[in-house]
């Protein structure tokens, strides 16, 4: 055994139980998805109990134009997922948040998709916008006395309209979430490999890219 041999590193052989870059970028893209989904999911369910405490119920009080007649507050219980649609099948759709949440894990940390900033912000707010409504759906914002209904409905505060006759359905922060993330994993659709990351050899190191 010459002296090179003898005098190697357990790291440099892989014996050593050193955590590799690789393995490190995915525990820090998993914090930053983790901050992305519970800080949106967070945000949207103090939303939505500040608003349903200061306007009440549907139908308690009128709108409160932040610009009238286009942008405002008004409260509102969506028993369907969206536009309405599916009403009365609350526990399916909260089902299916569960499952797409279970999804949205195994694809970022298994398949490796946190490999790609693009995709772990645009995952973490998806997870943002299903914790938030996954709660109403569940009935933990219903009280007795509250219609049967309304147990497995989402709290919906804003309206946005151009006049009476094109009002879009009333949403919340969940909704804005879901449908940005839902939009950038559209445009990544159309320009895969834009906003990938860099590929990751077996030794840790990123790869260079060839031309």
């Amino acid at each position: 055994m010459n002296q090179a041999e003898s005098t190697m590193e357990p790291s440099e052989t892989g014996l050593s139980g050193d955590v590799t870059p690789a393995s490190r970028s995915l525990v820090g893209r998993f914090g930053l998805f983790l901050s992305i989904a519970v800080v949106g999911g967070g945000l949207d369910l103090w939303s939505k109990a500040a608003v349903f405490r200061w306007r009440g119920l549907p139908t308690q009080s009128d709108i409160w134009w932040v610009w009238e007649p286009y942008f405002g507050i008004e409260t509102a219980v969506n028993i369907g997922a969206v536009f309405g649609v599916g009403a009365g099948q609350g526990t399916f759709f909260a089902g299916m948040s569960v499952v797409a949440a279970i999804g949205i894990v195994v694809w970022l940390f298994w398949f490796r998709a946190a490999e790609s900033l693009w995709l772990t912000v645009a995952l973490g707010m998806v997870g943002g916008g299903i914790i938030g409504n996954l709660y109403d759906r569940l009935g933990f914002w219903w009280q007795t006395g509250y219609p049967d209904q309304w147990r497995s409905g989402v709290r919906d505060w804003i309206l946005w309209r151009i006049n009476e006759q094109w009002t879009w359905p009333n949403f919340n922060i969940a909704d804005s979430l879901l449908v940005v993330g839902a939009g950038m994993l559209l445009y990544q659709s159309f320009f895969p490999g834009q906003f990938a990351g860099p590929a990751v050899g077996d030794d840790g190191q990123a790869d260079q890219q060839t031309t």
